[in-house]
């Protein structure tokens, strides 16, 4: 069988890539989710009154310890040895929700993208988490790659 797809072998079997033969360069990713809430709920987020504690902080931490154990939830992902993991959160009350961008880089010989979206995913993640019950119609939407570079491929911008 053959594919142009890096995570199949001959057999059309899933196998991790062998990146040993691959040039180190400076890779980055960036990552968008958005957290879509009640008016009412994000303004006891932005407040900082829910109740179980500080939205913002844990999410951020969240989304960094994400980042790190991307290789042990995603099969096929290399460990990597970030170098910086950035993970911000950004009130838009003019469209009732948050916007979560993660950033990750590193030196290496694969990307980072999967990192900056799990990043993403998981902080959206720990901010339902900490608003249910406030808020049963939380919605994470749109999360997607919005940058990267380096690499072979080269750098690559999301355009809207």
């Amino acid at each position: 069988m053959t594919s142009n797809l890096t995570h199949l072998n001959e057999k059309g079997e899933a196998h991790m890539v062998d990146v040993g033969g691959k040039a180190v360069t400076k890779r980055t990713a960036r990552a968008r989710s958005y957290v879509n809430m009640t008016a009412e709920t994000l303004a006891v987020v932005a407040n900082g009154d829910v109740a179980k504690g500080d939205v913002f902080a844990t999410a951020r931490i969240a989304g960094i310890q994400a980042a790190k154990k991307c290789a042990d939830l995603i099969p096929l992902c290399h460990p990597l040895m970030l170098t910086r993991v950035t993970v911000d959160i950004t009130i838009e009350a003019n469209a009732n929700r948050l916007c979560i961008e993660a950033q990750c880089e590193l030196d290496g010989k694969t990307g980072v993208e999967m990192e900056a979206l799990t990043a993403c995913s998981v902080a959206a993640l720990t901010v339902y988490d900490m608003c249910k019950a406030l808020d049963k119609g939380i919605v994470i939407s749109d999360t997607r790659l919005i940058s990267k570079t380096g690499g072979k491929s080269g750098d690559w911008f999301y355009s809207e």
